[in-house]
């Protein structure tokens, strides 16, 4: 159906900034939660933010809400996660995920979606 491939990872000092991007090839839902999920060495995968591309409508989590920002293109078919004030912890690979969807705002639970990327990795230096 749909390929999702990330990119835009690399390393930065704190406080830095990096702009990841969701490129989907194939298959676009035409209506779809597109979701942003990070992985540490060690820990459980975790919602970082989403949008539905219905309405536009995005959800964070608590600890990324005001330093990032998802969004999407025009022609919905790239998805992207603008980080700012990045922080050590932010440290992780970074996953792009979709379903299909024709809710409202999407869920940051790693079993709702259906589709995954390959991730791109962030590192954050103190």
């Amino acid at each position: 159906q749909v390929e999702l491939v990330e990119s835009g990872g690399g390393s930065v000092q704190t406080g830095g900034s990096l702009r990841l991007s969701c490129a989907a090839s194939g298959y676009l839902y035409s209506s779809a939660c597109l979701g942003w999920f990070r992985q540490a060495p060690g820990k459980e995968r975790e919602g970082v933010a989403a949008i539905y591309t219905g309405r536009g409508t995005t959800s964070y989590a608590d600890s990324v809400k005001g330093r990032f920002t998802i969004s999407q293109d025009n022609g919905k078919r790239t998805v992207y996660l603008q980080m700012n004030s990045l922080k050590p912890e932010d440290t992780a690979m970074y996953y792009c995920a979709a379903k299909p969807d024709f809710g409202w705002a999407c869920p940051l639970h790693v079993n709702y979606y259906a589709k995954w990327g390959q991730g791109t990795q962030v590192t954050v230096s103190s």
